[in-house]
């Protein structure tokens, strides 16, 4: 009789997105192999319009909370806020090593000596090679809109694992450091299980436009311009600023920083050699009364139109050392992140109607995009040759593109996995599959110093609020016959302007009134049961008369 043979079990490992699918922003992807856990990425979103009040948005901490021991660290792979804006949230929870490049531990440095946190930060580069229990991570270098960035190659027992990070395909980069393509065609000759790709520009045809594209722009408003330049960029588009400062200097301006992200951002990057400014060319923002306006150009926050920041405090006459004049010029360099279009077109309007000449990305080509578009997708596809693919980074309908995409490029759509937070892909070298159970990767809102008490029924509450007010109902009943003493009186907050509508506010005290008297005729004695009558005959009242549904509060003091 033959002797059976014990088939050996094959490695498996679980990838589990945390955040940033179905959505920009909150990137967090945790790759989990038996007993241990290493996370790419911990970022932040901002709130949409709906999120009345909240700050920001970080990801649901909770899975690895509850398995912080298996945590063997987390790789950075760029320090844009959607990408490292979560951590000090998180290592207030758990102490882990946080590895990236020196521009991105700069940025997160600064944002845990904000939270006053302690973090273990180790700096790589690109090329480097590191290992975390079973996980052997190398380090591409790749092109994006922030200096410094990278992708990763992680080596486990199931199989390679490539993570793009975020990234353009940029042959002529500002620093002169292009992709390292043969290190990614090596990458893919050798085999790789499963690729993780940024997915934010998988709508658009076509290439991206290198960064020098925008330097030559730049170059030619600084060539014909007589006046006073203001340049709104982002303060992490480092390449951007370094560009701005090098026609500065061509062009015989001085250049002073207006905003704090952009004055931290232009100081660490000027300590830590990525800025290259000949001395006597920065100049304090309060010093330039004195600078000509056609010898000075001011770098400054608010490209997206943020209503605290120091464009839009230029545009409404707020900052403090910067009026507007007529005539100066006034450059956004940058294209309006999905949702911030009405409030860029709001501060370009203001600038218009201080007289100023406005330059934005529907007029030149003062912006280009840090994100792969399709022919540069399929480039990378090509060169990785994944068996299995997973777009990340994007709203559904970019990773369904990517997904088309990579099915175009003769890949099976069986290999072909688009996820939602939370859910598990499940794989090794001969076979890929989503789990049957989800973790917790709901969205945590951050509003003030409070991390996640707020919810959606506290956010339905304020959506209410915000659109037909609140009214109070102020009683003083007596304890034991439950009779009225005082009141009840009417107070109003966003529902009408009283002094103009006091027939109204009477009107509306006469019902509360009719309906505590009802509540005493029945011997209606349960507090909980006499504020719901008055509530119900008071919101009829209000709904009838004026078609609106504030939030009625009745207050009953026992005396």
């Amino acid at each position: 009789m033959r002797s059976r043979q014990k088939t050996k079990k094959v490695p498996s490992l679980k990838v589990i997105p945390i955040g940033g699918l179905n959505e920009i922003g909150k990137n967090m992807t945790l790759l989990e192999y038996q007993n241990e856990i290493l996370i790419i990425d911990c970022g932040l979103s901002f709130p949409d319009d709906e999120m009345y009040g909240i700050d920001i948005v970080i990801p649901d901490f909770t899975y690895l909370i509850a398995n912080r021991e298996k945590i063997v660290g987390m790789v950075l792979t760029h320090g844009h806020e959607d990408h490292i804006g979560a951590i000090p949230y998180l290592l207030k929870n758990i102490k882990i090593p946080v590895y990236g490049t020196r521009l991105t531990l700069g940025l997160v440095e600064n944002k845990l000596k904000e939270h006053n946190v302690i973090g273990d930060l180790k700096t790589i580069k690109a090329g480097d090679k590191i290992t975390l229990g079973h996980f052997d991570i190398e380090t591409i270098r790749t092109t994006h809109s922030i200096a410094d960035s990278i992708c990763l190659a992680i080596n486990t027992p199931a199989g390679v694992v490539f993570h793009s990070g975020d990234f353009k395909v940029d042959y002529t980069p500002v620093d002169g450091e292009p992709i390292d393509f043969s290190r990614l065609a090596e990458i893919g000759k050798r085999g790789v299980t499963l690729m993780l790709c940024d997915s934010t520009n998988a709508l658009r045809p076509g290439f991206t436009a290198s960064e020098r594209v925008v330097g030559q722009t730049i170059e030619n408003i600084f060539r014909t311009a007589k006046t006073r330049i203001i340049i709104a960029t982002f303060s992490s588009n480092v390449h951007r600023v370094q560009r701005i400062i090098e026609n500065a200097v061509k062009f015989g301006r001085k250049v002073a920083i207006s905003g704090r992200s952009m004055e931290n951002v232009v100081a660490l990057a000027i300590e830590l050699g990525y800025l290259d400014i000949p001395p006597g060319t920065l100049v304090d923002l309060k010093m330039t009364r004195n600078i000509p306006d056609d010898k000075l150009v001011i770098i400054t926050t608010g490209s997206q139109g943020e209503p605290m920041s120091a464009l839009a405090r230029i545009a409404s006459g707020d900052h403090k050392s910067v009026k507007l004049k007529k005539g100066d010029m006034v450059i956004l360099s940058s294209t309006p992140v999905p949702g911030n279009e009405k409030t860029v077109s709001n501060v370009v309007n203001k600038l218009f109607e201080k007289g100023a000449e406005v330059i934005y990305s529907d007029i030149a080509d003062i912006h280009v995009s840090g994100h792969a578009c399709q022919e540069e997708l399929k480039l990378l596809h090509s060169l990785i040759k994944p068996k299995y693919f997973m777009p990340v980074h994007g709203e559904y309908r970019h990773l369904i593109q990517h997904a088309r995409l990579a099915e175009s490029l003769g890949m099976s759509k069986d290999n072909i996995f688009v996820m939602e937070n939370g859910e598990i892909l499940k794989f090794n070298r001969h076979r890929a599959a989503k789990e049957d159970g989800v973790v917790e990767a709901d969205a945590v809102l951050v509003d003030g110093l409070g991390v996640g008490d707020v919810g959606n029924i506290v956010l339905r509450d304020r959506k209410m609020l915000s659109e037909s007010g609140l009214i109070i109902v102020v009683a003083a009943i007596e304890k034991e016959s439950r009779t009225v003493v005082s009141g009840p009186d009417i107070i109003s907050r966003g529902f009408v302007y009283v002094r103009e509508n006091e027939g109204l506010m009477e009107e509306a005290r006469r019902v509360a009134e009719e309906a505590l008297e009802k509540c005493q005729d029945k011997r209606i004695k349960d507090w909980n049961n006499m504020k719901a009558h008055v509530r119900d005959a008071l919101s009829g009242f209000i709904y009838e008369t004026t078609k609106r549904s504030p939030i009625i509060l009745p207050i009953f003091l026992e005396v």
